[in-house]
């Protein structure tokens, strides 16, 4: 109880004072509120006040920068004036280097105000002003450097040939100039236009007219010697005429003259050492090295294409003497290097050089193919005559390897001892292998010999250099297969003689091609000695190229035969005046035909060939004449007689086209041998007894099928002949009834 009073009287104390605090509170927050917005006010002033202050400074900056550039223009404008006066001053006096220096110091801060995006007008004016002096400068460079440089040249029109290249001369001033300057009188205009930035262009086209009229024709022209004549201002480059005392493709006299070039060039106008500003870096100029970069690659390709390829040995033999070029090169180019028109390792011009071996096998593989297209495009009609006895000349070719003639000896002495006989009694001809009597085109005979001289060139040369020569024979012989048919096509299918000409050739170098790979085998490199120096698959392709062509030409005189033969109105109804004078008429030109090719291919195809493509023409027409006979279902007397005539002037007049001889009286013997090359020949024969034979006769023919009639008719066909030749008797009934 007295502690519930304690707490009930501390209570009635404090209670007063917490009234007091809350009031306290208020008051602060009241407080509170006024400063704040206080400080509100007082931000806002300030930031106010700020604003202006910053925006003042802006301005005074601007104004500052402005003042600044304003100064810095006036005090360019003080330096260019002070430039152009110098410039001018300069540029009178001649003093070229001085001005084209006041020139270039002007140039930067024009360039640097145009870069800061100012478009003051004053500064455009100052711009168009500076570019009228550079150009101006420019001309008066040029003007002096006509007058110490000139070019004395022949008509732009003019041919070039030597007599206008020895109208060009080249004179270079030998007067001092007014500067100070080392070097030749042509030194200041030089430097003035390394300053301007114009050297490059100037140089170059120095460069262009030095090769068109100096350099190239020395390379060009063999006779042509370059000659140096000083006189009392000027010192002259003009060209004398000469003959050459080496041969025209040496290098050795070129690399001397394009030397002495140089020499003159670096003693009068080219050595000079010269500044530039690359930059904003001062680099020396060569000029040696300058020109020598602007004109090098050209003047290379002139001397390897003109000079050096045309000095490539044709034969293996003088590439061992090569070396003279190959050191003439070098030394050519040490003294370039010496004069600074060459810098850096060796260049494409000694690298060909030296690469003289796979040079003289390109060369080489080059001059046999364009030989051999030659020869394959001339006229196949110019031809040679050979024979079993004629051959190709070859090149004596040295004995194999020793090891096989050992190898040979051993067992020689084997069989010696064991006394063994192998000897065949019966020996073949000489002749078993040989190619038979025709005609070949000129030509071809010239491309086996190109064949074999260029075989002969590959067993000396160098392995590389074999291999290619070797399969560049072979390219020879691909290259006839493609082009030769193409190139002639026209001809080969026109004319008959062509065509066999053609077939002959084509059988020759077959044959050629069987042996050619052997008889070099031991003489090329090991490379190609293990089976794949051969010829002898390209043997098929060209037999078959031969035969195509002349069976194509056999079907067109075939064809020409039956179309002829097709006018004679199936032999019909021969007692008709017409009808058989049509049939004459086409008996006739199929004999002038035959005869016509008989002439054509005479002392052209081998005599057999001759005589089976004559036998297999002849034998199409009488094939035709005889179907067409059999066919006829009605044969008067009268036609029976016209007809045996029309047969009796082929078979009279037929053998007459077998003349593969020009001497008459060698082709007697093939035209007794008709029968063996017109396989119906004995059927023609047994026609035409037919037609002149009665009932009787023709059954005697028969013979029980076993006489000759029976050989070369069927039953039918006799039977069908009987019924068109006689009327219908008993008699002819009973001879039929003995035909089966």
């Amino acid at each position: 109880g007295e502690v519930c009073t304690m707490i009930n009287k501390k209570y009635s104390e404090f209670l007063p004072s917490m009234q007091s605090a809350e009031e306290l509170v208020a008051q602060v927050e009241r407080l509170a509120g006024s400063i704040d917005v206080l400080r509100a006010r007082i931000e806002s002033e300030v930031q106010r006040d700020l604003n202006v202050a910053v925006a003042e400074f802006t301005e005074l900056k601007q104004q500052l920068e402005r003042d600044t550039l304003v100064l810095s223009i006036l005090k360019k404008l003080q330096e260019f004036d002070t430039a152009i006066k110098e410039y001018n001053a300069a540029l009178l006096e001649k003093k070229y280097v001085v001005a084209a220096q006041q020139l270039e110091k002007v140039i930067m801060p024009s360039q640097a105000h145009a870069r800061m995006g100012f478009e003051l007008k004053i500064l455009k004016a100052l711009g168009t002003e500076l570019t009228v002096q550079t150009q101006n400068m420019l001309y008066h460079l040029g003007e002096e450097w006509q007058r110490l440089v000139v070019w004395k040249l022949p008509p732009s029109k003019a041919s070039s040939s030597l007599e206008s290249v020895l109208a060009s001369e080249l004179h270079l001033c030998t007067v001092p100039s007014e500067e100070e300057i080392a070097g030749p009188p042509v030194a200041s205009v030089l430097q003035a236009f390394a300053v301007l930035g114009e050297l490059h262009t100037k140089l170059k086209a120095f460069g262009h007219l030095l090769l068109k009229h100096i350099l190239k024709p020395l390379v060009s022209y063999s006779s042509l010697w370059p000659l140096v004549e000083e006189q009392s201002e000027v010192v002259v480059l003009r060209f004398k005429s000469e003959e050459p005392t080496l041969d025209n493709t040496s290098p050795v006299e070129v690399f001397e003259k394009i030397k002495q070039i140089l020499e003159f060039l670096h003693k009068y106008l080219l050595n000079v050492p010269l500044e530039c500003v690359d930059d904003k870096k001062e680099c020396k100029v060569i000029l040696s090295e300058l020109l020598g970069d602007m004109i090098w690659e050209e003047l290379s390709d002139c001397l390897i294409q003109n000079c050096l390829v045309n000095s490539i040995p044709t034969n293996s033999s003088k590439l061992e003497q090569y070396i003279e070029v190959i050191k003439s090169t070098e030394e050519f180019e040490k003294a370039l290097k010496n004069m600074q028109f060459l810098k850096g390792d060796t260049t494409n011009l000694l690298k060909y050089a030296r690469n003289v071996n796979s040079h003289f096998a390109n060369k080489k593989c080059q001059d046999v193919i364009v030989a051999a297209r030659k020869l394959m495009t001339s006229e196949i009609h110019n031809t040679v005559k050979i024979s079993p006895d004629s051959s190709v000349v070859l090149p004596r070719l040295p004995d194999p390897g020793a090891g096989d003639h050992l190898e040979m000896e051993k067992t020689s002495k084997v069989l010696h001892n064991e006394i063994v006989i192998l000897e065949n009694e019966s020996k073949l001809s000489q002749h078993t292998f040989s190619l038979p009597t025709c005609r070949i085109s000129s030509s071809v005979e010239e491309l086996m010999d190109l064949a074999y001289q260029t075989l002969l060139e590959a067993t000396a040369s160098t392995d590389q250099c074999c291999i290619q020569l070797f399969y560049s024979v072979r390219n020879i012989f691909q290259l006839f297969y493609d082009v030769v048919p193409t190139y002639h096509r026209e001809n080969l299918q026109k004319l008959p003689q062509l065509a066999a000409i053609h077939h002959n050739n084509c059988m020759y170098i077959a044959h050629h091609l069987l042996t050619l790979g052997h008889q070099f085998r031991y003489r090329l490199t090991s490379i190609l000695c293990d089976g794949t120096a051969t010829f002898v698959d390209m043997v098929p392709g060209f037999r078959r190229l031969g035969m195509e062509c002349f069976l194509a030409q056999m079907r067109v005189q075939k064809g020409e035969i039956l179309e002829r033969l097709s006018s004679a109105r199936n032999f019909s109804n021969m007692d008709d005046e017409e009808n058989y004078c049509a049939a004459n008429k086409a008996i006739r030109q199929v004999l002038h035909q035959l005869k016509r090719l008989g002439k054509v291919w005479q002392d052209v195809l081998p005599v057999n060939v001759y005589c089976k493509a004559m036998g297999t023409l002849l034998n199409t027409a009488l094939t035709e004449i005889v179907t067409r006979i059999t066919a006829l279902e009605d044969i008067s007397a009268k036609d029976a007689d016209r007809l045996y005539s029309l047969c009796r002037t082929m078979v009279e007049e037929g053998p007459q086209v077998f003349t593969p001889l020009p001497e008459e009286d060698k082709n007697k013997k093939y035209q007794e041998e008709v029968p063996l090359y017109v396989q119906k020949w004995m059927t023609f024969k047994e026609l035409m007894i037919i037609l002149q034979a009665n009932l009787q006769e023709i059954v005697d023919q028969w013979a029980d099928g076993k006489g000759p009639l029976a050989a070369e008719f069927s039953p039918i066909e006799v039977k069908s002949l009987i019924r068109a030749l006689f009327q219908n008797t008993e008699r002819r009934a009973a001879a039929l009834a003995k035909i089966k």
